[in-house]
């Protein structure tokens, strides 16, 4: 009987030793204020096994951007072309108006029209561009509209056809009311111009442009200063520093009158790349 007595005695002691190793196991319990005691888990732990009916949270992935085609283009094209629509709306401004078309030869390909036109459209309608001056407005018509010029994107075979001049398939040129840009310098630039592609196809445009609206070349003002817009840029920069805005602080950005007599680098003259 006394063996039977101990026995129930003991039993009851299991719980509250249970308890307290509970109490001692790091388990959190609310402070004041609700926050965790230092120590403790998070409250809002999802318990063991909980399974979101929402499914798993997954961060969204970025989107796969097509890579541009490539741009390719024979050394002489076969002069037909595909011309840009005009800009809409039509563009308003103060001052002359002047109407160009924009062509790309059908043979380059990899370069669509309708950007062509508009990269081209914007360099020529910057506020630093020839328009900012407040006295002129270009304005890009379509096929078969009026225009004063048009700005052709040519092969280096073409461009000498179109240019009239000493054949060299590496410049860019105006002749009369024809604006020709070589797609192997829109493509490559030039060595050692010191800044990046889209800045010497600015300048491309605009020193181009710049012949048909009255402006001769220039040398460089002086050295470590931009260069003028109307520096044969593509042929070096005379210490200069790379520029294609013809306006620079509101101002029109001019260089000495007068040309270098520069040839074009021989390992250059004739290369259709």
């Amino acid at each position: 009987m006394a063996g039977k007595s101990t026995r129930r005695g003991w039993l009851p002691a299991l719980p509250v030793v249970a308890v307290l190793g509970l109490l001692t196991s790091g388990c959190a319990q609310p402070a004041a204020g609700g926050e965790p005691v230092a120590g403790g888990a998070p409250t809002d732990r999802p318990p063991v096994g909980f399974v979101d009916p929402a499914g798993p949270v997954t961060s969204p992935s970025a989107p796969v951007r097509p890579r541009p085609a490539p741009i390719s283009y024979p050394a002489e094209g076969s002069n037909r072309w595909q011309t840009a629509a005009a800009e809409s709306p039509a563009r308003r401004g103060e001052g002359e108006i002047m109407r160009y078309r924009v062509a790309v030869e059908r043979d380059i390909r990899g370069i669509e029209t309708s950007a062509f036109a508009a990269e081209v459209t914007g360099f020529l309608t910057d506020p630093q561009g020839w328009t900012g001056g407040g006295t002129l407005t270009l304005r890009r018509v379509g096929p078969g509209q009026a225009a004063d010029f048009t700005i052709y994107l040519a092969t280096p075979g073409t461009r000498d056809d179109l240019c009239g001049d000493v054949p060299d398939g590496y410049t860019s040129c105006r002749n009369g009311a024809k604006v020709v840009l070589n797609v192997a310098r829109w493509v490559k630039g030039v060595p050692r111009y010191g800044a990046p592609l889209a800045i010497y196809r600015e300048y491309m445009v605009n020193h181009e442009v710049g012949h048909r609206l009255g402006h001769g070349h220039e040398r460089c003002p002086g050295r470590g200063e931009p260069a003028p817009v109307m520096q044969q840029q593509t042929l070096g920069l005379h210490g200069c520093t790379a520029n294609a805005k013809p306006y620079l602080d509101g101002e029109p950005h001019r260089g000495r009158s007068g040309t270098y007599d520069d040839p074009i680098p021989p390992r250059e003259r004739g290369r259709a790349g």
